[in-house]
């Protein structure tokens, strides 16, 4: 077979290569990046810049083994000698190119990957995005790590390493990566997703769970144009401002107006056992016939996508290993040569399924994918190590035919108990509903959406804490027209002079001056509705 990486002249450029992934990250590309941050040697050296951050590629490529097999796994295939360098020699490549050229890599490669009419992608007319953050990155224990990322505490003491918290931004369709932040696990998980927030467009749909429902970062999501749906924690109670036919209802919060779902789902296993929980969802699609809530309930499975991605980044390319790099430099550097990497491979999955018109990227095996692309760096297949030596070649190529002749299997309905694999972990069991330690087939899952439970005016005890919702139920029934204080108070059972009138008086206003009401007249109010609510909401 010919090889398409060159000798010569240029031998010292021959080991700039990563096999077939070279046509997703050219020498093009790399020659840019390089320019760009200003790490391009200043003469010809037998390591050039340019091989070392294919070198920095191909260490996540083979995290098992070390930089001087690594380096062998780069020159095996090549037809004239090559350098062979020591570790020191490698260790001071890696340090010369630095951490630039990787992250730019990165953000050239970070983006949607698959076309909106692409299976499993989109939401109507939005393409579904999610983010979480993955705490699981071990790095080795050594002085200078631990100085920039502390040392996890545990039940029983400190943890064995320090660990290092990813935060990405997915699409679900593909697990493909649109933006990602790291760094010390102290700074947490809603911080860090404030970073995330800028690589948010109008025309995605962000889900998320319960720990991100802060009202700054819901303000913040709202303010780039995107649509959200994310669970709340259970501790919040926001106020219902009209209820919808499908059991949902409107509210206000932080100053956007939102629809809230509540819904209890139950999942029946072929063994009997019923399994569940309640989930309370806010969203900005506010429109009850177009997004129906029980719809909406089962499009929020799509954000344990993003694990997946984890489960193939942390155990599928890294195998469960520690990173490799002791100091924070060589760690920046490591994590987003794994990130760049992890994408290419992603690139190549959804360009081959995508030649299968109606074919679901989840069919597409990571690990079938990352055998193929090593395989292709030791037999140079596709490898193009030059610039303006490129060849023609199909969309698909080697590694996309070999995850097309080894689909995964159809998705099954599953489930069972949440096991940290972590000996002195607190929550190394968490089954607090007493679920199979085994995965076991779902028959069924059953949807039930409930309206909340509004206090009534004959229970004074619920009256006094939740007069909100009995005022927002008199304004509803009376079509959100602008009432008086005293007819209020009289529908509340309140005395319609008074001390009592003064305090609701009193209170209106309070609610008035935080956007909750509208004062219409002296003593008069209505409540703030978006415009959908004002509009006839038909049969």
């Amino acid at each position: 077979m010919p090889q398409s990486v060159t000798g010569g002249t240029e031998n010292v450029f021959a080991p700039g290569h990563i096999g077939e992934l070279t046509q997703v990250i050219p020498p093009e590309l790399v020659d840019a990046v390089l320019d760009e941050t200003g790490a391009r040697e200043q003469r010809l050296r037998s390591l050039p810049s340019r091989v070392g951050v294919y070198f920095v590629l191909t260490l996540g490529l083979f995290e098992h083994l070390g930089a001087g097999l690594v380096w062998g796994k780069l020159v095996a295939g090549l037809a004239d000698r090559a350098p062979q360098p020591s570790e020191k020699a490698l260790r001071d490549l890696r340090r010369r190119i630095g951490v630039a050229p990787l992250k730019r890599l990165f953000d050239v490669l970070a983006g949607p990957l698959a076309q909106p009419s692409t299976p499993g992608v989109s939401y109507r007319r939005w393409r579904t995005v999610a983010f979480d953050g993955c705490g699981s990155l071990s790095v080795p224990d050594h002085e200078r790590n631990r100085s920039w990322l502390g040392r996890v505490q545990r039940r029983y003491g400190p943890g064995a390493y320090p660990r290092l918290m990813l935060m990405t931004l997915c699409e679900t369709g593909t697990r493909g990566l649109i933006g990602a932040v790291f760094g010390p696990a102290t700074k947490g998980e809603t911080d860090y997703a404030h970073d995330l927030v800028g690589s948010l467009t109008t025309d995605m749909l962000l889900l998320a769970d319960r720990a991100f429902d802060s009202n700054e970062l819901l303000k913040d999501i709202a303010a780039q144009g995107a649509q959200f749906l994310i669970r709340a924690t259970s501790t919040r109670r926001p106020p219902m401002l009209a209820l919808l036919p499908d059991g949902s209802y409107l509210t206000r919060i932080g100053g956007l107006s939102l629809r809230v779902i509540e819904a209890e789902i139950r999942s029946r296993t072929v063994d009997g056992g019923v399994f569940g929980g309640t989930y309370r969802l806010l969203t900005t699609l506010s429109d009850h016939r177009a997004d129906p809530a029980d719809q909406l309930v089962r499009l929020y499975h799509e954000r344990w996508e993003i694990e997946i991605a984890y489960l193939a980044l942390r155990h599928s390319l890294l195998k469960g290993r520690v990173l490799r790099s002791k100091d924070p430099m060589g760690l920046t550097q490591e994590m987003w040569a794994l990130l760049t990497l992890y994408q290419a491979l992603r690139s190549v999955m959804v360009t081959a399924v995508e030649t299968m018109p109606g074919h679901d990227p989840d069919r597409a095996g990571f690990t079938v994918a990352l055998e193929a692309a090593r395989d292709t760096v030791v037999s140079l297949i596709g490898a193009t190590a030059t610039a303006g030596a490129r060849t023609s070649y199909d969309m698909v190529g080697h590694i996309g035919s070999r995850v097309l002749r080894a689909p995964l299997p159809e998705r099954r309905m599953r489930l069972s108990t949440r096991i940290v694999r972590c000996g002195t972990s607190r929550y190394n069991s968490w089954n607090r509903d007493a679920r199979p330690r085994d995965s076991t087939s779902i028959t069924s899952i059953e949807i039930t959406v409930h309206p909340p439970a509004l206090p009534s005016a004959h229970d004074p005890g619920r009256a006094s804490s939740g007069r909100w919702g009995l005022v927002c139920r008199i304004l509803a029934a009376n079509a959100n027209q602008p009432m008086h204080t005293r007819d209020i108070a009289q529908r509340l059972g309140l005395a319609a002079t008074g001390r009592a009138l003064s305090s609701l008086t009193a209170q209106f206003c309070y609610w008035a001056r935080n956007g909750r009401l509208i004062r219409t007249a002296p003593s008069t109010y209505k409540i703030t509705l978006p415009d959908a609510l004002t509009s006839p909401t038909g049969p």
